[in-house]
């Protein structure tokens, strides 16, 4: 008579599957703890102000362009500026201000055309716990085109007898930079100008007299525009005026000593294409 095979026994069956569903209920908390700790741990976008896309308690760092139109600008020369503002603006760091300015000689300050912040594209968020399409679209919409756009107004031509950037310095520097919040933060000024300084109180240009800061120290203008710069960053995009003999290297060394003497740092001059 055949034997008959041996039975399992149910209690190593159950055994077995008892540690099976031990081991998924494991990988299942493993995998919501490891989701739960992604979640709480990956840095939270802050709360925007709807109309200025900054941060509610404040923006991490500014960039104010102050565009000097007061004499003509060749077309060469307008390529390259709009080249420069809107490299700006693709590279203007997350939840830091853009403010693109003009200057503005009547009034003898600068014009704000654009003043929002960049409140990012949505490069590099995660779908779990942000959306980055909407994140570019707002980017987009509300901070890219409207600050193309006055890329493109900034530029409009504006001729004018007087060229005061000294003032118009003096100006950012009491609206952007002075409140103490704002003190500490980066700061960068990019001037795209001539850089002759021309008001009734002193003159940059050739028969006005010499380029050395001790003339201008002895003129009304020097008291007049002082100002606190607050350790911004100072770029010049230094424009030539077609047959105006001015010695260059001699007009950047005063700028330079001259936004040092306002507790600035000379960052850099650099010559625009299309200027003689």
């Amino acid at each position: 008579m055949a034997r008959r095979a041996p039975r399992r026994r149910r209690g190593a069956r159950g055994f077995a599957a008892a540690i099976g569903g031990a081991v998924l209920i494991c990988v299942a908390l493993a995998a919501t703890t490891a989701l739960a700790v992604f979640y709480f741990t990956t840095p939270k976008s802050p709360t925007l102000d709807a109309s200025t896309l900054c941060p509610v308690d404040g923006h991490r760092g500014i960039t104010v362009v102050l565009v000097d139109t007061s004499d003509d600008i060749l077309s060469t020369t307008r390529q390259d500026i709009i080249r420069l503002l809107r490299d700006q603006v693709k590279g203007l760091p997350e939840y830091h201000l853009f403010d693109i300015r003009v200057l503005d000689p009547v009034n003898a300050k600068s014009r704000s055309l654009f003043s929002k912040c960049n409140p990012g594209d949505g490069n590099g968020l995660s779908e779990w716990t942000a959306n980055p399409r909407l994140a570019r679209m707002r980017w987009l919409e509300s901070f890219d085109q409207p600050a193309t756009q006055a890329v493109n107004n900034s530029l409009a031509p504006a001729k004018a007898k007087t060229s005061p950037i000294m003032a118009s310095l003096q100006d950012i520097a009491l609206s952007q930079f002075s409140d103490p919040p704002v003190q500490s933060l980066p700061k960068h000024l990019v001037v795209i100008s001539d850089m002759i300084e021309f008001t009734k109180d002193y003159s940059q240009y050739p028969n006005a007299g010499d380029l050395s800061y001790q003339r201008f120290l002895k003129s009304s203008a020097y008291l007049k525009y002082r100002t606190d710069l607050h350790g911004a960053a100072v770029s010049i995009e230094y424009i030539v005026r077609e047959g105006l003999k001015i010695d260059s290297i001699k007009h950047i060394e005063f700028w330079n000593t001259w936004i040092k003497d306002n507790r600035g740092a000379f960052k850099i001059a650099h010559r625009l294409q299309g200027t003689n």
